[in-house]
């Protein structure tokens, strides 16, 4: 019985994400299509390039330009099925290539990023919950005001502060760690303010249950109770939070990485919506969409082995 309570569940995963990326690849298809301007004039080198009539007639009986958008569609369906994301039209290289040499860039930074913001939620948290009535306005203005700070602002800020005044960091990535500090600290904190929010409220609530009272006549000391007990009731909300977390950082690389000139799925994203390279920006935004699904069924399970009760109730 168990065992195929988790075929089930195995199941019904699979079945989600096959729909998430098929109405991912359908959104973005007709989005990108309400986009003006002609692929045709992309494949010949944008509009600069001046092509002919003729010449953009033939490229558009080439890649079935010709054809009625809903032909159009239905072939994009079949060749991502095939596993075949087609070719740049701009780059004329395949989309699949051009995505494996920008996404280990891009994921790079998005974890990086996520495990800042872990750590300065973490700290914020146990500061607070630990400073009395008015630490704990202090710490929830400030992780109100890191949570609405905008990501280019922010950027522009960490710029002017760390690179033009002071000179400590580069303004833009060179390949140095030093050229990561920068776009992570623009990506993470932010999500440290909605992560450090969320654990508090959560730390609060557990360190007035019942089991609070009982580690405290056991004889633990309040910092061990916040670490050993509410700290892991915390986290598990914020694990479930890290899955959204992560398509939330890729979206932020677009504005992160185009400022700081970073190589990723970002900019390769931008430049692609801009040239109308509809295979490009089809196969940049299923891979995120493909990312974001891996990484949600991968906090349910740090989520099962964070609280044993999750299973327990499903079995109930």
């Amino acid at each position: 019985m168990p065992r195929s309570r988790t075929l089930r569940r195995v199941a019904l995963r699979l079945a989600g994400a096959v729909f998430v990326l098929w109405a991912v690849a359908t959104l973005t298809f007709f989005a990108v299509h309400l986009v003006p301007g002609d692929p045709a004039q992309a494949i010949l080198g944008g509009p600069g390039s001046q092509a002919s009539q003729e010449a953009l007639d033939r490229v558009r009986a080439d890649y079935g330009l010709d054809q009625p958008l809903a032909v159009q569609y239905l072939s994009m369906l079949v060749r991502l099925v095939s596993g075949d994301l087609g070719d740049s039209y701009a780059l004329k290289t395949p989309v699949a290539d051009l995505i494996a040499g920008q996404l280990l860039g891009t994921l790079t930074l998005a974890l990086l990023a996520l495990v800042v913001a872990w750590a300065f939620a973490i700290g914020l948290a146990l500061w607070s919950t630990s400073a009395g009535r008015i630490g704990r306005a202090i710490a929830a203005g400030i992780e109100l005001t890191a949570a609405a700070l905008p990501h280019f602002w922010l950027a522009t800020v960490l710029i002017a502060v760390f690179s033009t005044s002071l000179g400590w960091l580069p303004p833009v990535a060179n390949g140095s760690p030093s050229g990561l500090v920068l776009p992570v600290l623009t990506l993470a904190v932010p999500l440290a303010g909605f992560l450090a929010q969320l654990m508090r409220e959560q730390m609060l609530e557990a360190l007035e249950q019942p089991f609070t009272t009982s580690a405290l006549a056991r004889g633990e000391t309040a910092a061990g109770i916040r670490l050993r007990h509410a700290l892991r009731h915390a986290a598990l909300p914020a694990v479930n939070l890290s899955g959204w977390a992560i398509g939330y950082l890729i979206s932020g690389a677009v504005v992160v990485e185009t400022i700081f000139a970073r190589p990723g799925l970002g900019r390769t994203l931008l430049r692609a919506t801009e040239l109308r390279d509809v295979p490009v920006v089809i196969g940049v935004v299923l891979v995120v969409a493909l990312v974001y699904v891996t990484m949600t069924v991968l906090t349910d399970l740090v989520s099962r082995a964070v609280d044993p009760r999750i299973s327990l109730e499903e079995r109930a």
